[in-house]
C-alpha cells in the first residue's frame, strides 16, 4: 500500500508516494503535513480543496469589490453621468437647431411663394394695362382710319356726283339740241329752248327716279 507524503518547504509544496511495505516501516502521522481525518490514521488527510477559497481570498475579493464600487459611486459613475447628460444635451440642441433651421427655410420659402405669387399678379396687371393701351390705341386708329375714309368716300361721292352733273348738264344741253333741231326740222319753226331744256330736265329726272 502507497502513502502520500506531503512536505512543505517554504512555499514550495512536495507530495511523495511512499510504499510502506517496501520501507518495512510503520505510519507515523508526524510526519504529515495535513492531519489525518479518521481516528485510527493509516495515511495523511487530503489537505484543502483546490476550489474552495480561504478567508483571505474572500477578504481581498470583497475589499476590491468595495472599493471599485466606491469608486464608481463617487468618481467613475457621476463622470459617465455627466458625459452622457453633455451628449444628450448637444444631441437635444442639434435637434433643436435642426427644428429652427427646417422652420425659417419653411419661412423662407412661404415668403418666396408670396413673393412670386404677388410678381406674378403684378405682372398680370400690367399685361392687362398694356393690352387695354393697346386696344384702345388699335381702335382710335380703327376710328381715325374709318373716319378717313369716310372723308375721303364723301369726297369721291361729292366728286362723282359733281361729276354726274356736270354730265347730265352735258346731256340735257346735247337732248335738248337734238329735240330742237328735230322739232324744227319736223315743224319748220324753232322751239323755245328754255321749254325744250325743261322738258328734256323733267324726262331725265323722270328716268333717274325709275
Amino acid at each position: 500500500m502507497r502513502t502520500a507524503v506531503v512536505t512543505v518547504t517554504g512555499e514550495a509544496l512536495r507530495v511523495e508516494l511512499v510504499s510502506a511495505e517496501s520501507e518495512g516501516g510503520e505510519f507515523d502521522p508526524a510526519e504529515c503535513a495535513f492531519e489525518p481525518e479518521t481516528s485510527t490514521p493509516n495515511e495523511c488527510g487530503p489537505g484543502p480543496g483546490p476550489i474552495i477559497p480561504e478567508m483571505k481570498e474572500l477578504a481581498w475579493g470583497a475589499g476590491s469589490f468595495i472599493v471599485f464600487a466606491l469608486l464608481m459611486r463617487v468618481f467613475l459613475f457621476p463622470r459617465l453621468r455627466k458625459g452622457m447628460d453633455a451628449r444628450y444635451n448637444s444631441i437635444r440642441d442639434g435637434h433643436e437647431a435642426a427644428d429652427a433651421a427646417r422652420a425659417a427655410a419653411r419661412s423662407e420659402v412661404a415668403q418666396y411663394e408670396a413673393a412670386v405669387s404677388a410678381a406674378k399678379a403684378d405682372a398680370a396687371k400690367v399685361v392687362d394695362a398694356a393690352r387695354a393701351t393697346l386696344e384702345s390705341e388699335r381702335q382710335a386708329q380703327i376710328n381715325a382710319a374709318n373716319a378717313r375714309i369716310s372723308a375721303k368716300r364723301d369726297a369721291a361721292l361729292a366728286d362723282a356726283d359733281a361729276a354726274r352733273a356736270a354730265a347730265r348738264g352735258q346731256i340735257e344741253a346735247a337732248v335738248a339740241d337734238v329735240v330742237t333741231s328735230a322739232v324744227e326740222a319736223a315743224t319748220g319753226n324753232r322751239p323755245d329752248g328754255a321749254v325744250v331744256s325743261r322738258a328734256v330736265a323733267d324726262a331725265m329726272s323722270a328716268g333717274v327716279s325709275r
